[in-house]
């Protein structure tokens, strides 16, 4: 009879394995728990991004290849099944009221930006990034004027990392402003809209301050990511740079869950039968935008925190501060209303 050999467990693959499952009971636990207990959405998103972090900081992401790849996805997702909640008419009405801001917003925060990152010896790429990303919607931003400015995939990576960064800042910073100015939730709906950078952390700080604020976040800031189209277009025409004799392509992208988002409002309120589905699809892609929440702030590690500098960082948070508390004084004191 042979012995039966035992290999003891490398303790490496060990504390991997114990890494994976909590990460996992993490991931499902902020996708299923607000779907059963509805009171913890109101904190959940703001928890979810902090642990995200934390977990990724602290112990690091053991699926960093498949998140990254997932957060774009899932996020577009979220935002389409939010779509089911909503109606088309108050959605236009609430991005064509906004309109005239966003315009002013955008125009504003790339003045500035660019000005502001030639002070600081930004490089042109690195500085048009931050301030398009800033001005317009964030990471899908940015991932739209990259390819039209040609710039290098480290330019991308900071400018990714300083505005990611501040949606993190913004999760916990704009409900406990907005709660401290005692704003309604109209009110919060739009700053976060014109403040915040991404559209997950928009939605995830509107859903924490409340329904009418979700609302009305939501549809101004899929307005304002419209803007994506005309400002790439310009960076094409006017920016990008050209090799001698080289013509200059017209170049542009529209985020796919703008047009979903729009489709998925138009069913419920033009088809009455798909009410009853599309009540079950907000409330499951709510929950959805929470675990995508975590996610995202998992992505961000270590080695995107060091590779940082501090002047693309000081640009960003200069450049937000600064449009941030334009809005939220022109709000408060019933400028834009």
């Amino acid at each position: 009879m042979e012995a039966e050999i035992i290999v003891p467990q490398d303790p490496a693959e060990k504390l991997n394995r114990l890494r994976q499952g909590v990460f996992l009971a993490l991931a499902a636990a902020f996708l299923l728990l607000p779907l059963f207990c509805p009171p913890l959405r109101n904190h959940a998103p703001g928890i979810a991004v902090i642990c995200g972090v934390i977990f990724s900081v602290a112990w690091g992401n053991p699926f960093e290849a498949i998140t990254t790849r997932l957060t774009s996805p899932l996020l577009g997702a979220a935002i389409v099944g939010m779509g089911f909640g909503m109606n088309l008419n108050q959605v236009l009405r609430a991005g064509a009221q906004g309109i005239v801001y966003t315009c002013a917003g955008i125009a504003l925060g790339l003045g500035l930006g660019v000005w502001l990152g030639k002070k600081i010896g930004l490089p042109k790429h690195t500085l048009y990034l931050i301030s398009v990303g800033t001005s317009i919607c964030g990471g899908s931003a940015i991932a739209a004027a990259a390819p039209v400015l040609k710039a290098k995939a480290h330019d991308i990576a900071i400018a990714s990392a300083v505005v990611f960064t501040l949606n993190a800042v913004a999760l916990l910073v704009f409900p406990a402003v907005g709660h401290a100015l005692r704003m309604s939730q109209y009110q919060f709906g739009c700053w976060s809209a014109l403040g915040i950078h991404d559209t997950s952390s928009v939605v995830g700080a509107a859903m924490s301050y409340g329904q009418e604020a979700l609302e009305v976040g939501t549809t101004v800031k899929l307005a304002r990511a419209l803007w994506i189209i005309p400002v790439t277009l310009f960076l094409s025409m006017f920016v990008a740079d050209t090799a001698p004799g080289e013509k200059r392509k017209i170049q542009f992208r529209v985020p796919w869950f703008i047009p979903g988002f729009l489709i998925a409002s138009a069913l419920v309120t033009w088809v009455p039968a798909t009410a009853e589905a599309g009540r079950f699809l907000k409330e499951f892609s709510t929950c959805l935008m929470i675990l995508t929440l975590f996610l995202i702030g998992a992505n961000l590690n270590r080695a995107k925190l060091r590779e940082l500098g501090l002047r693309p960082v000081i640009h960003g948070v200069v450049l937000w501060i600064i449009l941030a508390g334009i809005w939220c004084a022109a709000i408060h004191f019933g400028i834009v209303r």
